[in-house]
């Protein structure tokens, strides 16, 4: 029997003062009500230092369902601007359900061939875990446009605002470890220990859904990894249910560490002394005798601004410390791009 060879880490090239980030309908509609945090965001990222471009389907009104085109189109409108090399990233504008409808169509020699960061969360989990399946691409789990950096920043602490905008454009264009992480003190150990390996992850319906379609990781994939993940609406029996398919699979055999998210509106949940199951009690439960550190209520997901998750980045937990650091780089800085960056014009 032929053993797949994984394919080796895809770091996208770094990102550059004036380079072109467009933001794309890669799942779910704009609604027009939503206009203004998708202007708020194009600011965000204007100051970041980049120039910003809607791509054609990004319009208040055009939907089809519940997705903003039908999904053919959609991934028509992806390929096109993973070609475009003066597309520099991509920054998805929502999540959705639209995105298991053109995993088959997306052009995966575009994405080796120039390797662009791809910013998003929800729905956009697939695209980053099917990236690094089939071309080992470094996948941007971070916050989408519209209810991230027009939504949930703007409703932070201007002290947060800073810090996320520094961690963004580090990770974005320096050639450099980001390190650890800015703690909160919502960070709970759930099973101390330390772990070391690279982050896979995602929403974890979404992790679920990956694994049950012919863009699956292979299993040894998940060797030593550190899976980080988290869920909003739906049951916390449902969380449950998908960390059991996670068992069955193998995986949570194989991981080394986990991180979980800020759960967000999921019915279910208790408070310690409740009847009901907490998060932490829910996850412990499955996990069972397996002796992996844990850390909980990391601020990544729907609960509000994301600290930035690096799908295939190598990375350190340490539970017990409540620290989460990321040991290498996610994009490559060439000599090129500082070259013609210091190049005079004319």
């Amino acid at each position: 029997m032929t053993r797949t060879v994984p394919p080796q880490l895809l770091r996208p090239r770094a990102l550059l003062p004036g380079d072109l980030v467009v933001i794309a309908s890669l799942s779910g509609p704009l609604h027009a009500v939503y206009e203004p945090d998708l202007e708020r965001a194009v600011v965000v990222l204007e100051r970041m230092g980049f120039r910003v471009r809607r791509a054609p389907l990004l319009r208040a009104g055009r939907q089809r369902w519940w997705s903003a085109a039908r999904p053919a189109e959609i991934a028509e409108e992806l390929n096109v601007l993973l070609r475009d090399p003066e597309v520099r990233a991509i920054v998805a504008h929502d999540g959705g359900q639209t995105a298991l409808g053109y995993l088959d169509l997306i052009d995966f020699e575009a994405v080796v061939a120039d390797p662009k960061p791809i910013l998003g969360y929800s729905d956009i989990s697939l695209l980053h875990l099917v990236l690094y399946a089939r071309t080992g691409l470094v996948g941007f789990h971070a916050d989408v446009a519209t209810p991230g950096l027009g939504g949930h920043w703007q409703r932070a602490s201007t002290a947060r605002q800073a810090v996320l905008e520094r961690l963004y454009l580090r990770l974005l264009t320096g050639g450099e470890a980001i390190g650890a992480l800015p703690v909160t003190p919502s960070w709970e150990c759930w099973r101390a220990g330390r772990a070391e390996g690279p982050l896979i992850g995602g929403v974890i319906n979404r992790i679920v859904l990956a694994q049950a379609t012919p863009y699956a990781l292979p299993l040894e994939r998940f060797d030593g990894a550190v899976l980080f993940w988290e869920e909003m609406g739906g049951q916390a029996a449902y969380v449950w249910s998908n960390l059991q398919v996670l068992r069955h699979c193998g995986i949570l055999d194989r991981i080394s560490g986990m991180v979980v998210g800020v759960p967000h509106e999921i019915d279910g949940l208790g408070t310690p002394g409740d009847e009901s199951p907490t998060l932490r009690e829910i996850v412990l439960d499955v996990l069972g005798d397996r002796d992996i550190p844990v850390l909980g209520n990391v601020e990544f997901g729907h609960a509000g601004p994301n600290l930035p998750m690096p799908v295939g980045v190598r990375a350190q937990l340490d539970a017990g410390q409540r620290t989460l650091s990321l040991l290498e780089p996610a994009v490559v800085v060439s000599q090129a791009d500082f070259s013609s960056a210091a190049r005079p014009e004319g």
